[in-house]
């Protein structure tokens, strides 16, 4: 009988590495085949629905008294006393300052007593006139007389109206000397020291009163904003409120909100041409002094809507190569990307310009997760209260 010869061992070790290939790869197909297939992306959905948003703007202001006052000498002489503390609120008709009053009481006596002069001289003016007049009427005396009584009396009169001008103007110098806040208002620190000699003008300028209840808010508006407003309201994006009664609101430095509102009053006619900007100024009551002038604060103003506006959470658009976009639910229930174009914030949340529709279901859960087609389950999503806020410039009043 004749035996077969074994394989050499390299032979077998490749048969046997065959046989094993064959193996892990049939285990792997079966375990594959048991696993099951991953399940639907458990999303929650926002259904769009277009609805009229009334929104604010924001922007940096700065505060300003509604009228500030400079308190000069209207005489000049010598400054006797400050009669007010630096610093404090006045009220109208406060006496402020007082100047010596001796050269002016002095004055006064002079003119009086040149007024009294007057006045006798204008006596026997009159009185030398009532004996000629009834004598020229007899032709007891020349008409030339008559004239020239006629003519002192005149003169006389005359010169006592001058007199009694020299008199009220003296008691006005006089008056002068005691220097009165004109209105109710912050006072600032004196500006010229007791015994100082004070002339008119500039140079006698004693201190300011601000007034500062009301107060006014300034605020500037680009002209880009200016442009854009245009733009959108041309649109139907934006509207203004029923004859731009905008209302404005003031938070503080630490973020505590002024608990008066206010509203725009003016608005500058033209460009500043250094910074391409137009003032608009705001009035608000500030009975307790809470704001002072050249405060930096933050103003709100209301009163616009955005008609039929689009919003959604802002965690549901992300950010690709060609821009913006969201997922949203198909009728399949299955994920379809949608490019689309943002506007302004409010609150957590983004203005949609462009790309969505009424009715359609927009993935705010969970859009990080999705892929194209992907299978979706989907549960109502249910958005929290939202305060509006935008980082655009305030709108123009016109």
């Amino acid at each position: 009988m004749t035996c077969r010869s074994l394989p050499p061992p390299f032979a077998a070790w490749r048969w046997l590495a065959a046989v094993g290939a064959v193996a892990a790869l049939l285990d792997g197909c079966t375990r594959q085949e048991a696993q099951p297939a991953p399940g639907p992306l458990q999303v929650s959905a926002l259904t769009v629905e277009p609805r009229d948003t009334p929104v604010q703007f924001e922007f940096v202001a700065q505060t300003q008294s509604s009228r500030e006052v400079q308190i000069q000498a209207r005489v000049e002489g010598f400054l006797d006393r400050r009669l007010y503390t630096e610093g404090d609120m006045v009220r109208a008709g406060q006496p402020l300052f007082q100047m010596d009053r001796k050269p002016f009481e002095a004055a006064l006596l002079s003119a009086q007593g040149q007024l009294e002069q007057q006045k006798a001289r204008h006596a026997v003016a009159s009185a030398n006139l009532a004996r000629v007049r009834p004598l020229a009427a007899r032709n007891a005396v020349s008409k030339k007389e008559l004239d020239d009584a006629i003519g002192f009396e005149r003169e006389s009169q005359a010169a006592v109206l001058a007199a009694e001008g020299q008199v009220r103007q003296a008691n006005l110098n006089l008056g002068y000397t005691t220097i009165y806040s004109p209105l109710k208002g912050l006072s600032s620190f004196a500006k010229q020291q007791e015994g100082s000699y004070l002339t008119v003008g500039q140079q006698g300028l004693l201190t300011t009163v601000s007034q500062i209840d009301p107060i006014w808010v300034n605020f500037s508006v680009s002209e880009n904003q200016q442009l854009s407003y245009r733009d959108q309201i041309a649109k139907g994006k934006l509207r203004f409120p029923a004859n731009l009664q905008f209302t404005v609101e003031v938070v503080m430095a630490d973020g505590s909100i002024f608990p008066h509102r206010g509203h725009i009053n003016f608005a500058a006619p033209s460009f500043d041409p250094a910074t391409g900007t137009f003032l608009v100024r705001t009035e608000l009551p500030n009975p307790d002094g809470v704001l002072r002038p050249g405060q930096f604060v933050r103003a709100r103003v209301y009163g616009s809507t955005r008609p039929a506006a689009i919003r959604i959470p802002q965690r549901a658009v992300q950010q690709g190569a060609k821009g913006h976009y969201v997922w949203v639910v198909g009728n399949d229930g299955k994920a379809r990307q949608r490019v689309v174009e943002v506007g302004d914030w409010y609150g957590d949340e983004w203005f949609i310009s462009d790309g969505l529709k009424s009715g359609e279901r927009v993935v705010v859960d969970g859009a990080g997760r999705v892929a194209p087609n992907a299978p979706l389950k989907v549960t109502t999503f249910a958005p929290a209260p939202v305060v509006a806020s935008t980082g655009a410039g305030a709108p123009q009043p016109r």
